[in-house]
């Protein structure tokens, strides 16, 4: 099992990041509070491992090994959430032949605790992802999805609020803008909101209506691209507040480290994104101090 350390080094040579105004001592008044984040995007129905002769990613992945890297961490840290960026589905004959449902039969039994949606969990349209929902034991979360006059109403919901040793974390997503990527009769009337706007007004709600301490946005926005004018996590970090994660999908970015960024009141936020197939989980662990000095330290997971 290879690791690569990431995230932002100190002076003093720790891997650490500020997290502002998290309001620490009003939950951990007596000592540190260790949350775990795993997470993964773009998996794309793949359930197996690659053969020993692919090419780019021979022998790796596979939902087997995944869980039980899975199952290690949480014996390590009983504090731990897991999360998916989105596009669950599409890219095996699993998908074709179940359309969904061994995907999501599997991810409840690992212990996913929510997911977005990427564009091709669309691709059996509403009536087919509304079919799938009852295996799915985990919540799918989009707040810049609106999914009023249509099958999915009520089954997605903006965010999720967890509680962790005494930590409350707000989860959100963020979904990519479906039209000229997803046919239009796949996703019938979804609406695709503002994502920077809704972003800042659930982080908002999720820190100030919800007491969050730690804000973490599921994002199938796309890493970054030459267009400027494309929502991406780096112009969602830049033009947001109020976010501590931001968990990528969408564009199969194997980034190198996990970048941190400056929000619109320069505080630090973390982007990471493990590329795609499931040949890697990411991990970033929160160290909340009484004192404020926070510190977030991550590995990628080659599976």
């Amino acid at each position: 099992m290879n690791r690569r350390s990431f995230i932002h080094q100190t002076a003093a040579g720790s891997a650490a990041l500020g997290l502002g105004a998290m309001g620490l001592q009003a939950c951990a008044a007596d000592r540190v509070r260790h949350i775990t984040i795993l997470h993964t995007n773009d998996v794309h129905s793949h359930i197996d491992p690659f053969p020993e002769t692919h090419g780019t990613f021979p022998g790796l992945g596979g939902v087997a090994r995944r869980a039980g890297v899975i199952e290690s961490v949480r014996r390590e840290n009983p504090n731990t959430l897991l999360l998916d960026a989105g596009d669950i589905f599409q890219g095996t004959p699993y998908f074709n032949f179940y359309g969904g449902e061994l995907e999501f039969r599997l991810m409840s039994k690992m212990g996913y605790h929510a997911a977005t949606l990427g564009n091709h969990d669309f691709d059996n349209g509403l009536p087919g992802l509304l079919a799938q929902l009852p295996h799915a034991n985990f919540s799918f979360v989009s707040a810049n999805y609106d999914f009023k006059n249509t099958l999915l109403d009520g089954f997605v919901k903006p965010y999720e609020v967890y509680e962790l040793d005494g930590v409350r974390i707000g989860v959100f997503g963020l979904g990519i803008e479906l039209q000229g990527l997803v046919l239009p009769e796949l996703y019938g009337e979804t609406v695709c909101l503002d994502p920077y706007e809704l972003a800042l007004d659930t982080a908002k709600t999720l820190r100030e209506t919800e007491g969050c301490q730690l804000v973490i946005c599921l994002s199938h926005l796309g890493y970054r691209y030459q267009e400027p004018q494309r929502a991406s996590d780096i112009r969602l970090a830049g033009q947001t507040e109020g976010i501590d994660l931001i968990i990528g999908g969408h564009t199969h970015t194997f980034m190198e480290q996990a970048e941190v960024h400056l929000n619109r009141a320069g505080k630090e936020v973390v982007i990471n994104q493990v590329g795609c197939f499931g040949v890697n989980l990411g991990r970033v662990d929160f160290y909340l101090r009484p004192d404020g000095r926070n510190q977030a330290e991550g590995v990628y997971i080659t599976v």
